[in-house]
């Protein structure tokens, strides 16, 4: 049991700094208390939430709007800078992952089971299957999603009824959901790292933020761990967590659709 979140019921439970759980969340397991429940820094649980499920891990600054519901008895990992939208609907009975950045629009329904029916009856649809979500996938709203997988960077237009799998850097529409990229285009254009370099130091600018703890670089060699700025990497999307109150600012100001970096772990 954690000190500052009693009702959250689990063996094993941390919370991290900056969170914020708003009234009348439920956190727990299936048949009582969840094993795991891993909540990052910078994370908003909105009211009426539920995240009944045995195995949950959600990343630093994700947000999960009011009235969202995560069930089931297999594990729910869910990465950074997520935006999960009001009343959705996401089910772990056959495992569920979601990568880093990603946006499940309000009302959108996902999936990692079928079954309902009478077995002994005969019925036939008796399926759990992992549900694989990557990076940067965006779910716009409305979206009803079978146990597929989600190369990163895909999209499904508001509405879609996704029942399978989303190629890379891929748009869908419809019922069912088809490829619509040829039309409209990718979801992603591409960018140098020297247009991310200007770009972001442009975005620290108009931050308004102290400068000198914040440091934008363009590989690895020019991130130093051992100081008190926090470098952002902008070839890899990475940032040296370090917590200051400059580094969370900056941060929250990026986010949501500026740009999305992870930390370093």
């Amino acid at each position: 049991m954690h000190p500052l979140y009693p009702d959250i019921l689990a063996e094993n439970v941390f919370v991290g700094v900056n969170t914020v759980i708003e009234p009348g969340v439920s956190i727990r397991g299936i048949d009582g208390k969840a094993r795991d429940i891993i909540i990052g820094d910078n994370v908003y649980i909105g009211k009426n939430v539920q995240i009944i499920c045995n195995d949950f891990k959600i990343g630093d600054y994700s947000k999960i709007q009011h009235d969202t519901n995560i069930h089931g008895y297999r594990h729910c990992h869910i990465g950074h800078n997520a935006w999960i939208g009001q009343f959705a609907i996401i089910d772990c009975i056959g495992g569920t992952t979601i990568g880093n950045n990603c946006g499940i629009g309000a009302h959108s329904q996902l999936w990692s089971h079928i079954k309902y029916g009478d077995t002994l009856e005969g019925c036939r649809f008796k399926e759990e299957r992992p549900l694989l979500i990557g990076n940067d996938v965006w779910f716009v709203g409305h979206c009803i999603v079978s146990p597929i997988k989600a190369e990163d960077k895909s999209m499904a237009l508001v509405g879609s009824v996704v029942t399978g799998d989303m190629k890379f850097n891929t748009i869908y529409a419809g019922t069912p959901a088809k490829p619509v990229s040829e039309k409209i285009g990718p979801q992603f254009i591409e960018r140098t790292v020297d247009e991310k370099l200007r770009m972001m130091q442009k975005l620290l600018k108009e931050s308004g933020l102290e400068q000198q703890k914040i440091k934008i670089v363009g590989d690895i060699t020019g991130v130093n761990f051992e100081d008190d700025i926090t470098y952002f990497n902008v070839a890899e999307r990475r940032y040296s967590k370090k917590r200051t109150a400059v580094e969370i600012a900056f941060m929250k100001f990026l986010l949501p659709d500026k740009a999305k970096f992870t930390p370093y772990e």
